[in-house]
């Protein structure tokens, strides 16, 4: 696919445009079984995990479209015992968090998203779960995340603390991407995909 740069290249940009329209359009024409069975198969990875086994909370997300389905993942964390928080978009395009109580708990909002409907959290609470599930569209073999551009993400994971077990859910050839980055992008730990869970060596 794309080839890497170094932070701050002027072509960086460009390049993330046309990888993001590359992937999101691979994703388009996959079909409803496969997104099933992808969601399916990294929801029992998750659960399998001795980070997410011993977490008391854990921060996930509702997922829309094609990405990697995360419902029946909230659920099976809930009925796990964990506590789960959700993002909520705010108008800067920041993440607040809201506790999940089942999908009753959710409702519509901007973009198409569905959030949670109880009460804020704050934008750092991202700092206290023991495990952060976040979206993407492909990872770098070490570790660098490609969101969809808005930097969402990449504000609520500079708030994490390290070493906390920070994972991308995505499809296995979204994995181990060659990507482009810029200063601002933050790494995650791990990548689950239907394959299982990848790991990437830790900074410093």
């Amino acid at each position: 696919m794309a080839t890497s740069q170094f932070p701050g290249d002027r072509s960086t940009g460009t390049a993330k445009l046309a990888l993001r329209d590359q992937l999101l359009t691979a994703r388009r024409r996959r079909p409803l079984t496969e997104v099933g069975e992808a969601a399916r198969a990294i929801a029992g990875h998750l659960l399998a995990t001795p980070e997410v086994r011993r977490a008391a909370t854990v921060a996930a997300y509702v997922s829309v479209g094609t990405e990697p389905g995360t419902s029946e993942l909230l659920d099976l964390l809930v009925d796990a015992g964990k506590r789960v928080v959700l993002p909520q978009l705010l108008p800067d395009n920041d993440l607040d968090w809201a506790v999940y109580h089942g999908p009753t708990s959710l409702a519509p909002a901007r973009r198409g998203l569905l959030e949670p409907v109880g009460p804020s959290l704050g934008v750092d609470s991202i700092a206290l779960p023991d495990v952060v599930l976040v979206p993407g569209l492909a990872v770098s073999p070490t570790g660098m995340r490609l969101g969809r551009g808005g930097g969402s993400y990449d504000r609520a994971l500079a708030r994490v603390p390290v070493g906390t077990f920070t994972c991308v859910l995505l499809y296995d050839d979204e994995v181990g991407v060659d990507l482009p980055f810029e200063a601002h992008d933050r790494p995650v730990l791990a990548a689950c995909s239907p394959a299982g869970i990848r790991l990437f060596p830790h900074p410093g």
